[in-house]
């Protein structure tokens, strides 16, 4: 009779494991609610158009269009495969205003909303706290590699998005002082594309401002 109850709790046991979902798969948003996902999907598809039809694009070579492709592939990968994060790592000698999630919301809510937070020098976000985004000052210049692999000088005052799935660093050219990206295909976010807070301050500014980002230990 022992025996007998002892293999009917392991047959309900396992028999919950297969039916029941934990909370954490349940309760997750689908993917393909995710802002991103959306915006990787369409503009995937609109690049294997133009290149089916080979229709030629003012600002994309064949060769070009193919790399695109292939690097937003890889990044609805990682949206697929579960990450839908991105990372940011302060190497720059200086403070970074950077963009993460807005505060008081489910960190499985899907927002295209934006808070800006501050990242000292030296530091990482914390792993599975998407950062966003990062704030170039007016008074700072950033070089970043091109699909192409030619370099790209950006003009402060302006936000670079961090494609999720990516570790975006950040450096100091020591001999011209511009900020260096390690991503290729850096993308700049205009202020009518995003409905973030874009100020128009100097490097100085950010310095003063006390870090809050949450970090990765070290």
């Amino acid at each position: 009779m022992k025996t007998f109850k002892y293999f009917l709790m392991v047959a309900v046991f396992v028999t919950s494991l297969l039916f029941v979902q934990p909370a954490s798969l349940a309760d997750r948003p689908k993917i393909t609610k995710n802002p991103d996902y959306i915006t990787l999907t369409e503009q995937i598809k609109s690049l294997r158009k133009s290149q089916e039809k080979q229709v030629k694009l003012a600002d994309y070579t064949p060769e070009q269009i193919e790399q695109k492709i292939n690097e937003l592939e890889l990044q609805k990968y990682a949206l697929e495969s579960g990450i839908d994060w991105g990372q940011c790592s302060n190497q720059t000698g200086k403070t970074l205003a950077i963009y993460g999630p807005e505060p008081n919301l489910d960190d499985d809510e899907y927002s295209e909303g934006a808070a800006l937070y501050f990242l000292g020098d030296g530091q990482t976000t914390e792993d599975r706290w998407n950062c966003k985004g990062v704030y170039l000052p007016s008074d700072v210049n950033a070089v970043a590699i091109n699909s192409d692999g030619q370099g790209k000088e950006f003009i402060g005052g302006v936000v670079i998005k961090v494609p999720v799935g990516t570790n975006l660093v950040l450096k100091t050219d020591p001999d011209t002082g511009a900020i260096e990206f390690n991503q290729a295909g850096t993308q700049v976010v205009k202020s009518d594309e995003v409905n973030w807070f874009i100020p128009n301050v100097s490097q100085a500014i950010v310095d003063a401002r006390v870090t809050n980002a949450p970090t990765k230990k070290a």
